[in-house]
C-alpha cells in the first residue's frame, strides 16, 4: 500500500485509478461500506483503487475553533484503510486555500490531473469545493466532461444512520459499547505515556498516564474495561497487549482538576512504558467516576473494577454494565 501526504507524493507515472473521497474519521461501518464499493469497482476496471482523507479536519479550517473530538488519528486512519483493500491513501494537507477551490477546480486539480480518476465513489451526501457546493450529481455531471463514472453509496443504519458525529455523541455519553457497533471495533485512544502523580503505583494499581493529541475523542468520565497496547517504538513491549482497567476524569477524591486517561494492566506491576506510544480500546463501561470518602473505600472499590475488568476481557458479561 502506498501513503501520500499531498498531490505532490502521487507519483508522475501513476496511471488510472478508482478514487473514493472523504474525511473518513473512524473508518466505521459506513465508510467501509465506501471503500468496499470503490475497491470492488477498481477491480472491475482494473485500476488501483485510492482513498483520499483530509487533514486537518476541514471544520477548523473552515470554522475556526470548532474542531470535532478526532475518532482516529491520521495514521491509524491510514492503516484502516489500507486494511480495508486500498492500494493508496492520500492525505490532502486541508488548507484555507484549498477549501475556495470551487467543485470544478477540486475535480481537475486532484481527481483528473494527478490521480487520474476513472471511477470515484462517495456516500450519498457528500459535499466538495467552495461552500460545500458540490454534491454527487456534481460529479456526475463533471464526470461526463473528465471520463469517469460516479457511484453514490447509501447510508449505513444501525437504530440511525451511521455517522462520525453520532459515534462521537455515543463516546461523551460514555456509550462504548454502541460506539463500538458503529465503528465495527472498539474506539481507540492513542498517545504516549507520561509520569502522573503515580498515585496509582501507591495503591497497588500502577496506571500508564496517557498524553493524547488534541482533539482526540474521549469518552465520557467514568471506569471502562478495555486493552491497553504498546504500538510503537522505541520500547521493549511494542507489540504486547493487555487486559485492561481504565479511567478517565479528575480523581476527585484525591480533588484533582486535570482531566487525565489512566490504564491499568491488569495483574502488571512490572512493566516500564513511560515514554512509549500506546493505545486503549474501550470494551465496554463499569461505572461512573465517584468521590471516595477514604483512601480504603477506594482502594475496595479498584479491586472490584479490576474483577470486573477481566470477567469483560475474558468475555463474560458484565452485570449492570
Amino acid at each position: 500500500m502506498q501513503g501520500w501526504h499531498g498531490l505532490e507524493d502521487v507519483p508522475d507515472d501513476w496511471g488510472r485509478s478508482v478514487v473514493t473521497i472523504g474525511v473518513f474519521d473512524g473508518v466505521h461501518h459506513g465508510h467501509q461500506k465506501m471503500v468496499a464499493q470503490a475497491v470492488e469497482l477498481a477491480r472491475d476496471l482494473g485500476h488501483p483503487a485510492v482513498a483520499v482523507t483530509f487533514d486537518p479536519h476541514p471544520d477548523e479550517v473552515v470554522r475556526p475553533g470548532s474542531h470535532p473530538p478526532l475518532l482516529t488519528t491520521p495514521r491509524r486512519r491510514t492503516e484502516l484503510l489500507a486494511a480495508l483493500g486500498v492500494d493508496a491513501v492520500c492525505v490532502l494537507p486541508f488548507t484555507l486555500e484549498f477549501s475556495r477551490m470551487s467543485p470544478d477546480e477540486f475535480v481537475q486539480t486532484a481527481l483528473v490531473d494527478r490521480l487520474h480518476a476513472a471511477g470515484v465513489v462517495v456516500g450519498e451526501n457528500f459535499r466538495f469545493g467552495h461552500k460545500a457546493s458540490g454534491d454527487i450529481e456534481t460529479l456526475r455531471t463533471l464526470g461526463e466532461k473528465y471520463d469517469y463514472v460516479t457511484e453514490g453509496v447509501s447510508l449505513v443504519r444501525n437504530a440511525e444512520a451511521i455517522s462520525s458525529t453520532l459515534i462521537r455523541e455515543l463516546l461523551a455519553s460514555g456509550d462504548v459499547e454502541a460506539a463500538t457497533a458503529s465503528l465495527g471495533r472498539p474506539h481507540r485512544v492513542e498517545g504516549v505515556v507520561v509520569r502522573g502523580h503515580q498515585r496509582g503505583r501507591a495503591l497497588g494499581f500502577p496506571t500508564a498516564n496517557i498524553e493524547s493529541p488534541q482533539h482526540t475523542a474521549i469518552p465520557a468520565d467514568g471506569v471502562y474495561a478495555g486493552w491497553l497496547q504498546c504500538t510503537q517504538a522505541p520500547s521493549p513491549y511494542e507489540g504486547q497487549r493487555w487486559p485492561a482497567a481504565i479511567s478517565i476524569g479528575t480523581n476527585p477524591t484525591f480533588d484533582g482538576v486535570e482531566r487525565t486517561v489512566e490504564a491499568y494492566a491488569l495483574d502488571r506491576d512490572d512493566l516500564d512504558l513511560y515514554g512509549a506510544h500506546v493505545a486503549v480500546d474501550f470494551v465496554a463501561r463499569l461505572r461512573d467516576t465517584l468521590r471516595f470518602d477514604s483512601i480504603e473505600a477506594l482502594i475496595e472499590q479498584m479491586h472490584a473494577d479490576v474483577d470486573q475488568a477481566r470477567r469483560v476481557t475474558a468475555g463474560d458479561a458484565v452485570s449492570g454494565a
